[in-house]
């Protein structure tokens, strides 16, 4: 499975951005799809994550604001009222494991496929 992430930038506090992922290759195998984030000495940390059920699954820094959706082959992130500490590198990931609970996919080790990242950067 291969993603690629667009909708990354720049953009004040309070501002909203967009970021969508679309997978391509053996979709069929995809379970659970999220995003999580990263910023430097930092290990990457749960954003939200989706399973095949729809089920989602959101860090409590982020529930209220963010909202994870997937249509067909594209998973998305609607990120609401920005705030500086949101700055990161965000990673769309897929995995084919299957978990009967999305608290299994709060792991980043539970996905297999990742992509190239893109950077979100919230500042005045």
């Amino acid at each position: 499975v291969e993603l690629v992430e667009t909708g990354g930038g720049l953009v004040q506090p309070g501002g909203s951005l967009r970021l969508s992922c679309e997978a391509s290759g053996s979709l069929f195998s995809i379970n659970g799809m999220g995003w999580y984030r990263q910023t430097p000495g930092q290990e990457r940390e749960l954003v939200a994550v989706m399973d095949s059920g729809g089920a989602t699954n959101y860090a409590d820094s982020v529930k209220g604001r963010f909202t994870i959706s997937r249509t067909g082959d594209t998973v998305s992130l609607q990120m609401n009222s920005l705030k500086p500490e949101d700055t990161a590198i965000y990673y769309c990931a897929a995995s084919t494991l299957y978990y009967p609970s999305t608290n299994y996919y709060r792991s980043s080790q539970k996905f297999e496929s990742w992509g190239q990242g893109t950077q979100v950067t919230v500042s005045s």
